[in-house]
């Protein structure tokens, strides 16, 4: 089962090795890894061609205008030949060798996996400041906003080209608006895997402010019109109230 990793870049020069090492470190080989470059004007593009000789043709690289992280994902996605894709950003990396072994035995079945991730102080990359856990993820928790963590979603290349790719009209929360087509609307068969995908440094395009989570609140509601399913903004509000509890929990967890 052969997998396409998609990685978007521009100007990741400070993080991209660390990604690029993550997927050659993997057990698991029978894989593609596709970087769509958006012109980067730094030493993103040099350190790809450094590294390229490493992955024995395994590696594909674009470089080009586009316009967004979702259009380059579309891209990559459509360059992709493996039966199952999956997206890795290129300031994260894998969190552990094997997770493309686990992902190819736990997808055998199913349409999509998915599982955790962790966030890191990028100063400190030992140092996880919040872990989200996808364990307790429902299809109906979708009306409320909750989605499995997206960069440990793995699907069968099949199901984009039956239901597409991101849409462009969502500027934020363009992966939201996709996992709700595919799960929640078309109910594609899913599958938990319990363990850890991927390190993320925290300062993600929409991680952060009360600006970015406004737009993702709008781009939610957006999503529910356009794929009409009933939903407002009062439900959307609990899973605010949940990820203050989920993350002082977290905090005195850490206290002992």
């Amino acid at each position: 089962m052969k997998i396409s990793i998609i990685t978007a870049t521009w100007n990741s020069g400070e993080t991209l090795r660390d990604t690029m090492e993550s997927v050659l470190s993997q057990s698991y080989t029978d894989y593609e890894h596709i970087i769509v470059d958006g012109l980067s004007s730094d030493n993103t593009l040099g350190i790809v061609r450094e590294m390229e000789p490493r992955y024995g043709g395994r590696l594909k690289v674009v470089s080009g205008k586009d316009r967004g992280l979702y259009d380059a994902m579309n891209k990559g996605i459509a360059l992709a030949t493996g039966d199952v894709v999956g997206i890795l950003n290129s300031d994260d990396f894998y969190t552990s060798r094997d997770v493309l072994e686990r992902v190819a035995a736990g997808i055998s079945d199913v349409d999509a996996v998915y599982g955790d991730v962790h966030y890191v102080d990028p100063s400190d990359l030992t140092r996880c400041v919040r872990h989200y856990s996808s364990r307790a993820f429902r299809r109906w928790k979708m009306l409320m906003g909750f989605m499995p963590a997206h960069p440990s979603f793995y699907c069968r290349r099949s199901v984009y080209s039956r239901f597409g790719l991101f849409d462009l009209d969502f500027k934020v929360a363009a992966d939201f608006e996709q996992l709700l087509r595919l799960i929640y609307v078309n109910r594609i068969a899913i599958r938990y895997l319990p363990f850890d995908f991927v390190t993320m440094r925290t300062g993600g395009a929409s991680s952060s402010g009360m600006a970015s989570h406004k737009k993702i609140i709008r781009d939610h509601i957006l999503a529910y019109k356009k794929n009409g399913v009933r939903s407002n903004y009062l439900l959307e509000s609990f899973r605010y109230l949940h990820r203050i509890v989920d993350l002082t929990c977290q905090k005195i967890a850490a206290l002992f």
